[in-house]
Order: structure tokens, then sequence, then C-alpha cells
């Protein structure tokens, strides 16, 4: 249907040269005849045609670029209106702004899908933004909600010690909850400045992974869980304070989740390209259904076991973030009962 209606337009505007060609001819012819009257006829008839050749060819050209000027100025102005109309709407929030592309933007083509793009990516912050309100607001909730609760049970004159120091206890817990949660925001907040602000050094990754193993030591050594190291030695360039937060991070949740009398593994190899670190429990493992979104803020594959462990859902987001500022990759193979394996690779020069 749209080819058929392009050929007719074509039709429609070819027929219309024609006629204005034959309009500026007889306009010409009458416009030259009321001269003559005045200055006389010339004497010879090829002088006199080929004045009306000119003429007629100045009134046909004349015309065309007077009448193509208005219409085209006025389809300009209106694809003008319509990018205009649509970053007005843009600028007071509405970002459901969608241009046409396939129209004919022509030199106005790369404005729109300027637009367009800009329209989707704040559409996308926009949503993020009301997740991210959504998501504190309903974390910082819950633990407020418990301590308030047990705050005003603690009026209760007939409580005895051991409930009192019971309830003094998850006070103290859901308090502790409410720091480390800000305590990570406020370092999602400061990895998503310029990664240009971080001072990078050269070192030994393999000693890091020891010493942070043995940092941990009374975290596994509690649980009575084996950790067995296979750590090749390996110089990488990165921010040691960063990726140290990542490792911390994935061997305190394969603790969390690794029950009593379990099992940690720890890989280190390395190529030309890169170091690669695997992270490997025999913990109770995520659902396939909830793999894609662990790296998500707030996000928790089991909320209920991970608020009784203290988690904030945050731990996975921050270890991704430092994981691209070293524009490095993350991976997580888990099934449920079976153990999680994190892969970690890191590029061995800074980028």
């Amino acid at each position: 249907m749209k080819k058929i209606w392009n050929i007719v337009l074509h039709l429609v505007q070819y027929a219309a040269v024609l006629l204005l060609l034959v309009a500026s001819w007889f306009g010409a012819y009458y416009i030259m005849g009321w001269i003559y009257q005045y200055t006389g006829v010339p004497s010879s008839s090829y002088i006199l045609q080929a004045i009306n050749i000119i003429v007629a060819f100045h009134l046909f050209f004349g015309t065309m670029m007077l009448m193509g000027g208005l219409f085209f100025r006025k389809k300009e102005l209106a694809k003008m209106k319509n990018i205009l109309d649509a970053i007005r709407r843009i600028s007071k929030g509405d970002f459901s702004v969608k241009l046409d592309e396939q129209a004919e933007y022509r030199e106005f083509k790369q404005i729109v899908e300027s637009v367009n793009e800009l329209a989707g990516e704040l559409g996308r912050m926009e949503m993020m933004r009301q997740d991210f309100i959504s998501n504190v607001s309903h974390e910082i909730q819950s633990p407020l909600t418990s301590i308030r609760g047990f705050t005003e049970a603690l009026r209760n004159p007939q409580l005895n010690e051991g409930q009192r120091g019971h309830y003094l206890d998850i006070i103290e817990g859901e308090s502790r909850r409410l720091s480390q949660m800000s305590d990570n925001m406020l370092k999602l907040s400061s990895l998503e400045s310029d990664r240009s602000s971080f001072e990078h050094s050269r070192f030994r990754l393999d000693r890091m992974l020891q010493s942070i193993v043995l940092a941990i030591e009374p975290q596994w050594l509690a649980k009575q869980i084996e950790i067995e190291l296979d750590l090749k030695e390996v110089y990488i360039e990165g921010v040691e304070e960063l990726l140290s937060q990542v490792w911390v991070n994935l061997l305190n949740n394969s603790i969390k989740f690794t029950p009593m009398k379990g099992k940690i593994w720890v890989d280190l190899t390395a190529d030309e390209e890169g170091a690669k670190v695997v992270i490997s429990d025999s913990g109770v493992g995520i659902s396939k259904e909830d793999l894609p979104y662990i790296f998500d803020r707030f996000y928790k594959a089991d909320k209920s076991r991970n608020r009784n462990a203290g988690g904030s859902g945050l731990g996975l987001s921050i270890v991704r973030k430092i994981v691209d500022i070293h524009r490095g990759q993350i991976s997580v193979e888990s099934q449920p009962e079976q153990g999680t394996q994190f892969t970690v690779f890191i590029p061995i020069q800074w980028q």
C-alpha cells in the first residue's frame, strides 16, 4: 500500500511540474506581448523566441524556488515542532516519547535517534530510581519495625533478665544491619563515581587471597568448614582495596550458606590475558529462577534466610561493580543443595 502511494505521489509531482512549465511558457508569452506593445516587436523571430524561452525558464525556476522554499520550510518546521514537543515532554518527566525514525526526517534523522535514545535511557534510569527507593524503603522499614517493637516490649516491667537480654540482642543486631546497609550504599555510590580516582598498583593476587582466607579463619573454623586452596603465582594491576572487598564478600557468602563441616575451594589460574579466580562451595545453592538476579541491588534469593544471616542484598552488587571497574567479568553457576561456584576474571593490565 505504501509503495502504491509513493508511485501516485511521484506521478502527481511530475504532473504538477509539467503544468507549471506550461503555465510559465504562456505566462512569458503574455508578459512579453504586453512589453512589446511599448517597446515594439523584435525584427528577428529567432530573437523573439529566445527572449520568450529565457523569460519562461526564469518564471519556471523562480516559481519552483518560491513554492519549494515555502513547502519545504513548512515541512521542516513541522518536523522541528515534533522534535521540540518530544524534548519538552522529556523535560517534564514523560519518558515514553518515541519519534518515528522511519519518517522522512532526512537531516534531522540523527537528532531523532538521539532524542529516542535519551528518552529510553532516562526511562530506564527512572525505573531504576523508583526500584531503588522502593527497595531501600522496604529494607529500612523492616529493622526499624523490629527495633520499635522490641523497644516497646522492653517497657514491660514483668520481663526477666533473660528476656530483656534477648530483646536487646535483637535490637543490637538490627541496628548493626542498618549500619551495614548504610555503609554498603555509600560504597556503591563511591564506586559509581569516576573510576580514574582509584589508585592502582601491581601486586600478587595469590598472596592477597591467602591473607584474606587467614583473616576470616574464625568464621570458617566456627562451622568446621574445610577450605582448599590451589593458587598459582599471579601478578596483576588493580586497586588492592577494592579487589580485596570482592574476595571477602564472595568468601563470606560461601561460609554463610555452607552447612557445618562443608567445604570451600579457591582456585587461581592465569594466562596472558588475565587471572581467573574460582570460588566454589558445597552449600545450599541457588535456584535457577534466582540466578539471573543475584547481582541486582537488594535482591535476595531467600529473603528470610538472608535476613537471619544479616545480609542486606548489596554485597554482590558491590562485587560486580568492582569487577566492572577492573574491566573484568563475573559469572555464577549453582543448583539447589549442590553448591555454588563464582568465577571472576580480572585482566592482567589495568585498563
